[in-house]
């Protein structure tokens, strides 16, 4: 069984006992469920949701946060003693897949 998600504008496809690593999510508790279920397959029981499909939802286990790796933004001008360097690393928090509900 696997399940395709939608969160942090991006999409992930899932299956139980899964760590994933998703934009980080503020949450209150050690759970979180995903509501955005774009399809959801259980072998040959495909459901393709029209945005999402009713009434699934994925569970999964927040296990902390960490960080991407760096990306450097690096801009030069040559002869004009002009340039500029950037970094940005990207918070994360990693998510273990418990089960998926489907409807």
């Amino acid at each position: 069984m696997y399940a395709i998600i939608e969160t942090g504008g991006k999409q992930y496809k899932v299956q139980p006992g899964q760590v994933i690593e998703v934009e980080k999510l503020e949450a209150k508790s050690d759970t979180v469920t995903f509501d955005r279920v774009l399809l959801c397959a259980d072998g040959e029981n495909v459901q393709v949701g029209t945005p999402t499909v009713p009434k699934a939802k994925v569970i999964g286990a927040i296990l902390g946060a960490t960080k991407a790796q760096k990306v450097v933004a690096f801009k030069k001008r040559r002869r004009k003693d002009s340039q500029w360097t950037r970094g940005h690393r990207q918070a994360l928090t990693r998510v273990r897949i418990d089960r998926i509900a489907a409807a």
